[in-house]
């Protein structure tokens, strides 16, 4: 496989019915890139700034998001008393997902199938239930 060097530039690249799996994206800003009717299972995002980043009409099974947040004391990015901007998850099948060691202060749940839904083992329609009977 030939390897192409695109390097310090400023060009715009389209790239249509192209395989270039196994790909290297080092230091590239793709700021307001567009994905449209893409395979990229198995690709792995590190290091990234993807404030704004909308995901619609995708597969994520098996996804593993993991150490997302501002960036931590001692990182080269870090900024003291930075905060994030908050998620919105909408209309998403999250059956069976697994939620650890997170931080969901200020979430709010409105509007979904919370059946079998628990926190730290306790069924939430049941903490609701005993909630509304007091």
């Amino acid at each position: 496989m030939e390897e192409i060097i695109i390097a310090d530039t400023m060009a715009q690249l389209s790239i249509r019915q192209s395989c270039i799996d196994g790909a290297l994206f080092n230091n590239v800003k793709l700021s307001k890139a567009i994905f449209f009717d893409v395979a990229m299972d198995g690709v792995k995002i590190t290091n990234a700034n993807l404030s704004g980043l909308e995901i619609e009409g995708a597969q994520l099974g098996g996804a593993y998001i993991h150490n997302v947040g501002m960036p931590p004391e001692g990182h080269p990015m870090y900024e003291p008393g930075a905060k994030m901007q908050p998620l919105k998850i909408e209309d998403c099948k999250l059956d069976g997902s697994v939620i650890t060691n997170c931080s969901l202060a200020g979430v709010h749940i409105t509007g979904c199938n919370i059946h079998g839904m628990t926190i730290n083992g306790i069924l939430v329609e049941e903490m609701l239930k005993s909630y509304r009977s007091k």
